[in-house]
């Protein structure tokens, strides 16, 4: 039987305001030391998960960040389940439950606040160790903790007898006197701590307590997710009541164990001032004893002639107290609702939302990005170039044919989105400098020429081939009447296929013949082509490679794409073969999905739906952002993060959101807004962007390349297609125009 220690992150300590508060609540704050409480609850029980159980931690979606952090910090792995509202202790524990149990069906779990001061680690697990021997016999075990003085602010328990014993009885906080009868009478302080059998409890939830189980079996995801998951909304419906009103005044199961570490719960800054170790900040005493004094840095307090006194000061609050009266700060706060509540919290920056990115993004395009790269970025002979520094200058660099056929692209569709910038001069010449400097009197496109535009390399990759064709097909859907665009393109496509085996992959040119990412693009190209009223060759063709993908190029378990082949198209050998990446993953969801809606093919959707759901593990949780590399494992390969992954994982959120159930549509939108704020995270205000985000934080200092427009561009063409179908609130007319 594997132990799941479980850390509740619930609570707001409105007691210890002004620095605890709903957005920073105390669990977060150094209150004892260095660290916070819930960094050293995560060190105190996360060696009890041993190799075969697993750390959970359950809290506050809005505290999402600073679990993920403070865990970083330490190093410590851990699955997180958000809750999206609060709903007490009952549905907190059941949804840890339900985890634990879908996982391993004979989990043990101990349940543990975050905000406990537990100095003695030791004893606290040995305790916890003998806790769970009653657990596996069917037990709900407390923690009862020996009394050092009969407190007011702790609720206590009457145990049957000594060690591990039944529960005589449950009593709520007593005032001074009643508390020293309880002492008296050999009463133990509450520590709200609980060691069950995931399977007991919620056994127990189903007999005292069903509505509370039945709302959160239904939240708790059942398909494996990330180390980070968010309940589903049904969690909202669990009737809001703590774990002790829920089951444990009811169940015959109740056990405690004497237990006699020292404890506290930190609730009040008379127990802060008491551990010792709750002072920070720089002041001077002078003829004043007893007294805590917590400042931020920049701020000294001086203090004189005063005795037993809190002094807690915040950048926009301050409190003094008598440390007698510590308890009684909960009612400065109910004054606080009436007098100023924008003292109840912190001001926080809230996350920008979907509507709010897109016509923000709109914005961006049409009156600095397209302007800038249609100017500085493209000559009067129609090249365009490959980069542009972050302060406009163009460095001496070999262009690429995929530029040149993705940067038509680019304004190809700007016109088609209402862009009323010179769109067609710009595609018209792009076009021209195409057929006079890349293509090949056989048809084919070269790959490089030099800054100056004389070839570099002939070779015909077929990567570069199929953004040719995709270039083509976008102008022709554009409106630009050009003649030979379709026959270019058929001409282009019917040479690659001559050249191809009548079946299977076409090869690739270079280091890595067989792979996946050109055919991507040529599926790109063959649907483009579908929709510009193309031969029903693309068709056939984009069939074969849709087929090829979900035949070869997919893994049949996992349901991953990988990137490099043999000549059987079997996983090449060593680190090639492993190689996931997660912007692709997300970007052949995307073509995937397109697919499906455009055959009405069930087993293309479902392949979507499984890419993207392993490249969402991709998206790493701060910052939120997709990274470069995974292992097809699941695990992360390279933590590097460049611009483009962003945008797929933008396009495959929202095209499988327009397909999606109520309930998974509303998490794909989620998705969808969080990638859009990831990609503002490389956008500049000057139409440019970063395109390295790097391990430890920071860009890579580089030009700005070029063929990043190409996916800018495409993500906002989803947006305005899911905009189209009503399906992004608060948006009325997304356009470039």
């Amino acid at each position: 039987m594997a132990f799941y220690p479980v850390i509740m992150c619930g609570g707001a300590g409105t007691r210890l305001w002004p620095a605890s508060r709903p957005s920073r609540p105390k669990q977060f704050i150094p209150l004892a030391g260095n660290r916070s409480l819930f960094q050293e609850t995560a060190i105190r029980v996360a060696p009890l998960a041993g190799e075969a159980g697993r750390l959970i931690i359950v809290g506050g979606a809005g505290h999402r960040d600073w679990i993920v952090d403070q865990l970083a910090e330490l190093d410590i792995d851990a699955q997180v389940l958000l809750e999206p509202e609060a709903r007490d202790s009952a549905a907190a524990m059941a949804a840890a439950a339900v985890w634990a149990q879908r996982h391993d069906p004979e989990a043990i779990i101990g349940f543990v606040a975050s905000d406990h001061h537990i100095p003695d680690h030791d004893a606290f697990r040995v305790a916890v160790v003998q806790a769970a021997e009653g657990a596996r016999s069917g037990r709900i075990v407390t923690l009862g903790v020996m009394p050092v003085e009969p407190s007011q602010a702790y609720g206590y328990i009457r145990p049957s007898g000594r060690g591990l014993s039944d529960v005589g009885e449950f009593v709520e906080k007593p005032d001074r006197a009643q508390a020293q009868s309880y002492i008296e009478a050999g009463y133990l302080w509450n520590s709200g701590n609980f060691i069950v059998a995931a399977q007991t409890l919620l056994d127990e939830l189903g007999r005292h307590a069903p509505a509370v189980l039945a709302a959160v079996q239904t939240a708790v995801p059942v398909a494996t997710g990330g180390r980070l998951q968010v309940l589903g909304k049904s969690f909202g419906e669990s009737p809001r009541i703590s774990i002790d009103y829920a089951v444990m005044e009811k169940t015959q199961l109740a056990s405690v164990l004497e237990v006699d570490f020292a404890w506290s719960d930190l609730g009040a800054w008379d127990a802060i001032a008491a551990s010792g170790e709750g002072g920070t900040g720089l002041h001077i005493f002078e003829d004043a004893e007893g007294c805590l004094v917590r400042a931020p840095d920049g701020v000294l307090v001086a203090a004189m002639g005063v005795r037993n006194l809190g002094i807690v000061v915040e950048p926009d609050a301050v409190l003094v107290c008598d440390l007698g009266q510590s308890q009684d700060v909960k009612r400065v706060v109910e004054r606080i609702k009436t007098v100023s509540p924008r003292h109840l919290d912190f001001s926080l920056m809230p996350r920008e939302e979907l509507a709010d990115g897109a016509n923000r993004f709109a914005d961006w395009l049409r009156m600095k990005a397209l302007p800038v790269w249609a100017t500085l970025g493209q000559s009067d002979d129609g090249a365009f170039v490959e980069a542009l520094s972050l302060d406009g200058r163009t460095p001496p660099l070999p262009r690429r044919a995929r530029v040149q056929a993705r940067q038509i692209y680019v304004y190809s569709q700007a016109g088609r989105l209402g862009w009323r910038g010179p769109w067609r001069d710009i595609v018209g010449r792009g076009l021209d400098r195409l057929y006079t400097d890349y293509l090949r009197s056989d048809g084919l496109c070269r790959t490089l020429l030099s800054p100056d535009g004389a070839p570099l390399d002939d070779t015909a990759m077929l990567y570069d081939q199929a953004f040719v064709l995709f270039a083509l097909a976008s102008a022709r859907s554009a409106g630009i009447s050009e003649a030979t665009l379709e026959d270019r393109a058929t001409t282009l496509r019917d040479r690659l296929l001559a050249e191809a085996p009548s079946t299977g992959g076409l090869r690739e040119a270079g280091t890595h013949p067989y792979q996946s990412n050109a055919h991507m693009h040529l599926l790109e190209a063959c649907l483009a082509w579908e929709e510009a009223g193309g031969d029903a060759t693309w068709t056939a063709l984009a069939d074969r490679i849709v087929h090829l993908a979900q035949d070869k190029f997919i893994d049949a378990d996992g349901g991953f794409l990988r990137e490099y082949f043999d000549a059987e198209w079997l996983p090449a050998q060593g680190e090639d073969g492993r190689l996931v990446e997660p912007g692709h993953q997300f970007e052949w969801a995307w073509l995937m999905a397109r697919h499906a809606r455009a055959r009405d093919d069930a087993a293309s959707l479902e392949a979507a739906r499984r890419l993207y759901g392993f490249g969402r593990r991709g998206v790493t949780d701060r910052p939120v952002i997709a990274v470069d590399a995974m292992e097809d494992d699941g695990s992360i390969r390279s933590r590097r993060a460049r611009l483009w992954p962003q945008t797929e994982w933008l396009k495959a959120s929202l095209i499988l959101a327009e397909v999606a159930s109520d309930g998974e549509r509303a998490g794909l939108m989620d998705d969808a807004a969080a990638a859009l704020r990831a990609l503002w995270l490389y956008l500049t205000p000057e139409g440019l962007w970063r395109d390295k985000h790097l391990p430890q934080g920071g860009f890579l200092d580089e030009p700005a390349p070029a063929s990043s427009l190409y996916h800018i561009v495409a993500a906002f063409g989803q947006l305005v297609d899911t905009q189209r179908d009503g399906g992004i609130k608060g948006v009325a007319h997304l356009t470039l125009g």
